[in-house]
């Protein structure tokens, strides 16, 4: 059985700082301008909903999710991304923010950009909590990255494993063992 290690990578005041930077980059970026915030689900939902609330209220933002899954039960990726679950709203013309909770290799968050691209928007820009540089192989830009951290599998605020941990409100490294 694995298990959440009791050191915390990244904690709950870290995150929080984070994230209202972020919102403050996003409402710089996009004065003036409506923008649609598409969120990776799972794991995204928690950063999605703080990041919308720390983007300035005179900024419309429209959200929907989309769900696309590389890892199952397992700690690597099967390399095989599948949409789960697709979008609702059309975002042909429209300036689309694309959410992800972490970017490993960048697989499924090129597949889902391709597919938001090929729907019409205007300009898809990606906004990530967490990156892991050392095992990216997506090459496009990262426009928001909230933290780059170590190689290792990660839980917490909103990311599992095998759908638990998603409930901490920190980063926690899962433990081998």
């Amino acid at each position: 059985m694995r298990a959440a290690t009791k050191s915390v990578l990244i904690s709950q005041q870290q995150i929080q700082n984070r994230v209202a930077e972020m919102g403050r980059e996003i409402s710089r970026d996009y004065t003036g301008k409506a923008l649609t915030v598409i969120g990776v689900l799972k794991g995204s939902f928690m950063f999605v909903a703080d990041l919308i609330r720390q983007i300035d209220p005179a900024i419309p933002v429209e959200v929907d999710f989309i769900s696309a899954s590389s890892y199952g039960n397992s700690t690597l990726s099967s390399g095989e991304v599948r949409i789960v679950k697709d979008i609702g709203i059309r975002i042909e013309g429209k300036d689309v923010l694309l959410i992800e909770d972490i970017v490993d290799s960048g697989r499924t968050l090129s597949q889902v950009k391709t597919i938001l691209a090929g729907r019409g928007a205007r300009s898809v820009r990606i906004a990530a909590l967490l990156e892991k540089p050392e095992s990216r192989k997506y090459s496009g830009d990262l426009h928001y990255v909230g933290f780059r951290i170590p190689n290792h599998f990660v839980v917490g605020y909103g990311l599992d494993y095998a759908e638990r941990y998603r409930n901490l409100s920190e980063i926690r490294v899962l433990d081998e063992t």
